[in-house]
């Protein structure tokens, strides 16, 4: 039963019970009767209003989709080097950012690939120029700045 069908049926019951409404005990049941039917009604009224603005939300929502669509045209190759970025951070332990000295294309990988076999994946090339640890002390075997320097 909805809400105004509930109170009806407690409004009938209280007058099917014969409950005098000029007592006290009577008069207090009849003022909050009539408070509950005045509530059902104003939540009625509140649920549908709440549905036109839900539908209205989604119309909105539908028609800001296609602004942004047709405004923030995105290429796809974008959108998947942005996608790649957030993957791989520079902060990230044991990765390693390169710039490839054919193509120019940013290449990340980690300290377990070969660093003398990394291809790019942009142009094919081998990549070979590059320093690996930023800072180090010269001692490392394998970053190729170091084994350069020997």
């Amino acid at each position: 039963m909805t809400l105004n069908e509930r109170a009806a049926y407690v409004q009938g019951l209280f007058e099917g019970y014969g409950i005098d409404s000029k007592e006290k005990e009577g008069r207090i049941l009849s003022e909050m009767l009539s408070l509950i039917s005045d509530m059902a009604d104003k939540l009625s009224a509140l649920e549908g209003e709440c549905a036109e603005l839900r539908d209205y939300i989604e119309e909105l929502d539908e028609d800001l989709g296609y602004v942004e669509e047709s405004v923030f045209v995105t290429d796809p190759e974008e959108d998947e080097q942005e996608d790649e970025e957030d993957l791989v951070s520079e902060e990230d332990d044991g990765f390693y950012e390169v710039e490839c000295p054919s193509c120019g294309e940013t290449v990340y990988f980690d300290d377990t690939l070969d660093t003398d076999s990394l291809i790019c994946p942009a142009c094919g090339e081998k990549v070979m120029d590059f320093d690996v640890c930023d800072g180090c002390d010269g001692d490392c075997e394998d970053c190729a700045s170091c084994q350069t320097e020997e």
